[in-house]
């Protein structure tokens, strides 16, 4: 399993905004990184999608415990979290499971990191 996810009641934008605020409270994580991928689609391909957007969380801390592990690891940051209105109009979100991806990572540190970042957002999740 790479990942876990719930889903919400919309509209998009309130659930997005509702995610980025639970995230804050209970991680703390913060969003580094939001991928329109629904706007780009429709920019480069004249595609017409729901809103479907890619969230990249971080918390710091537990970033900085991967990168001093294996510095390499830096390229599995930040935890994913997609987001994307369903044909009902109520919204999926997605989180990758941090354990299931730095179990790739050759030290004890990044699974410790993993644990403790999807604890964290399965918190988060709980409380969407």
């Amino acid at each position: 399993m790479y990942a876990f996810s719930t889903v919400i009641d919309g509209p998009f934008d309130a659930a997005v905004r509702h995610l980025t605020d639970t995230l804050k409270e209970h991680g703390p994580f913060g969003v580094v990184s939001d991928v329109d991928v629904a706007g780009i689609l429709n920019k480069k391909l004249g595609m017409s999608k729901r809103p479907y957007r890619i969230l990249g969380a971080c918390n710091p801390k537990l970033a900085n415990q991967v990168i001093e592990g294996d510095p390499d690891a830096g390229v599995l940051l930040p935890c994913n979290i997609l987001v994307s209105e369903q044909e009902d109009g109520r919204v999926k979100v997605v989180f990758q499971d941090p354990v299931a991806l730095l179990s790739v990572v050759d030290n004890p540190a990044a699974k410790e990191v993993g644990e403790t970042a999807t604890t964290m957002l399965k918190k988060v999740m709980e409380n969407l």
